[in-house]
């Protein structure tokens, strides 16, 4: 994709051969997004989404893993 800045934040390695890249995106008009990147052999999806949704994602994430035991 042009115009945009990217840096990679995570990479993580997820069941069944998965991975998941987090990639930080500035756009050049200054939008700021986090982009997930999830591979599943050879196919990929991806979402770009803003800080508030990421933020309540997380939210929900850890309150998920909260109540799995390890």
């Amino acid at each position: 994709m042009t115009g945009e800045d990217v840096k990679d934040l995570a990479e993580l390695e997820a069941p069944y051969g998965r991975q998941v890249l987090l990639q930080d995106v500035v756009h050049e008009s200054g939008l700021k997004l986090l982009r997930i990147r999830i591979r599943e052999g050879s196919r990929f999806t991806i979402l770009d989404v803003d800080a508030p949704t990421a933020k309540s994602w997380g939210e929900e994430m850890l309150a998920w893993a909260a109540t799995v035991s390890d």
